[in-house]
């Protein structure tokens, strides 16, 4: 690779989360320091900062759950799992790979059906008067990515790679 040249692939599939984590919380750092800055200095705040810390956090929780499927950090429970031999056990990560994926798939579908009731309601949020399906898209999205990354795990699994 050269200098100054982006390999997107590289980037989407290793550091997609990690982007959209990083911005959100910078933005969320930023507006929640200037939040307290101005109420400690001017005894006022902004009336929206607080609500698009909440929104911001909420898409890093959602963003931050895909990342822990690529990173393979979500907590399981393995104990009885390791009993098995490593035949069985290889099966049965697949079959909790496939029924979180269905999950994933199930966030995916019903959270885009979600969004699109609320883009049809018009809902606004309180303060900024932000469209509710911005904050809300962060399920569908997620769940999209989520089950990218379950895809991966299942090949890595076939593959023997972590």
């Amino acid at each position: 690779m050269s200098v100054g040249k982006v390999n997107w692939k590289k980037l989407l599939d290793e550091h997609i989360e990690e982007v959209i984590l990083v911005l959100t919380m910078t933005v969320m750092v930023v507006v929640i320091f200037a939040q307290s800055s101005s109420r400690l200095l001017f005894n006022s705040a902004v009336s929206w900062g607080s609500e698009l810390a909440r929104y911001l956090h909420i898409w890093q929780i959602w963003i931050g759950a895909s990342l822990a499927i690529r990173k393979g950090n979500h907590v399981r429970v393995d104990i009885v799992v390791k009993k098995f031999p490593k035949k069985i056990v290889l099966y049965l990560n697949l079959l909790a790979l496939l029924c979180w994926f269905g999950f994933a798939v199930f966030l995916a579908i019903s959270g885009m059906n979600f969004v699109f009731r609320m883009m049809d309601s018009g809902q606004t949020s309180a303060a900024m008067q932000l469209p509710m399906w911005m904050a809300y898209i962060a399920i569908p999205l997620a769940g999209l990515l989520m089950a990218i990354r379950l895809v991966q795990q299942i090949y890595f699994l076939f593959k023997g790679e972590k």
